[in-house]
């Protein structure tokens, strides 16, 4: 079992940064492909990052590619987002995600296993 909570979001004027931070509980942390997603308001769900289980593997989403990155800490069970050069089209809330999938089988519209309640980030143009 792990459960996920996300932190760092907030409001930031476009051009800004922001770190978000997903801290999970559980033994198993460490086996998990750990995916950011986020979901704009009236808009689907959509992938924005993954890190394989020993985070020497990484995918972005185009539309961050370049701005955000993803990294991990399997000792301190995180995984966290940075987040450069905000845009207003990148306000949504942001959830961390787990899936126990290998890498190589991993796809963003898998059915992860663990979802985190999400963060609000906002920018503002």
């Amino acid at each position: 079992q792990v459960q996920l909570g996300e932190s760092g979001g907030g409001l930031v004027q476009a051009g800004g940064s922001l770190r978000l931070s997903c801290a999970a509980s559980g033994r198993t942390f460490s086996d998990y492909v750990m995916g950011w997603f986020r979901q704009a308001p009236g808009k689907a769900r959509e992938f924005v990052a993954a890190i394989s289980s020993g985070g020497g593997n990484k995918r972005y989403a185009d539309s961050v590619k370049g701005r955000f990155t993803i990294s991990r800490d399997n000792a301190k069970k995180m995984v966290t987002l940075q987040m450069n050069s905000l845009k207003p089209e990148d306000t949504a809330v942001y959830y961390c995600a787990g899936d126990r999938t290998g890498w190589t089988d991993y796809r963003p519209t898998n059915d992860h296993d663990y979802w985190g309640q999400g963060t609000q980030v906002t920018v503002s143009s």
